[in-house]
């Protein structure tokens, strides 16, 4: 089964929410550490200004803790803004757990994958309709932008990258503190090869 092309950023609870869904899609995947988001105003802020120029899809577990994750995204993030998807309650355990959940259903990272095939589809570039705006974000396919950008830059790879990274981040309205892999998925997505370009005074 060919991965799925979802142009917009995916938010989900953990790594291994995530780990499972790379095998369906292929785009940007974002965690919210658990409740690591009630923690960490820099996650927050970072979803935010991804909705500014995207739609987002949030993709949470079942249970309450799931629930209560996703409203506190659903407060920070304007209505329109976000695509709201939902997994069934499943009784079960993941392998990898010796206990299960406190309600005792899986999680995202439980669920078949023709489930979330099925889910995301309907948002996948292939299953958007021509000249919408939704269409416009397949560009993020196209954006050559890449670490061997970020390393002639010095975004990566230096002494001093994650200084730059911050102010770099800063000007794009990002929060400090991310991963080159982190601010080169949010770059790709904020600003066109073109743009970027002239932002590091290489056009």
């Amino acid at each position: 089964m060919e991965r799925l092309k979802i142009p917009y950023p995916v938010i989900v609870e953990g790594k291994y929410d995530k780990i499972k869904l790379d095998a369906v899609m292929e785009g940007q995947i974002l965690t919210t550490d658990g409740f690591g988001l009630f923690n960490h105003a820099e996650k927050l802020a970072l979803f935010r200004r991804l909705a500014e120029k995207s739609r987002v899809i949030v993709l949470t577990d079942s249970d309450g803790a799931g629930k209560l994750i996703r409203s506190k995204i659903t407060s920070a993030i304007p209505k329109e803004r976000l695509v709201q998807l939902y997994i069934p309650k499943v009784k079960g355990k993941e392998k990898r757990k010796t206990t299960g959940s406190a309600e005792g259903t899986l999680g995202v990272e439980g669920m078949e994958t023709a489930l979330l095939y099925e889910l995301l589809a309907p948002y996948a570039v292939s299953a958007l309709g021509e000249g919408s705006l939704d269409a416009s974000r397949a560009a993020y396919f196209e954006n050559p932008l890449s670490k061997t950008d970020f390393f002639i830059d010095g975004l990566s790879g230096g002494a001093d990258s994650a200084k730059k990274r911050d102010a770099f981040a800063e000007g794009l309205g990002l929060p400090s503190g991310m991963t080159a892999n982190a601010l080169l998925a949010a770059t790709r997505l904020l600003l066109t090869y073109e743009e970027y370009l002239e932002k590091m005074g290489r056009k």
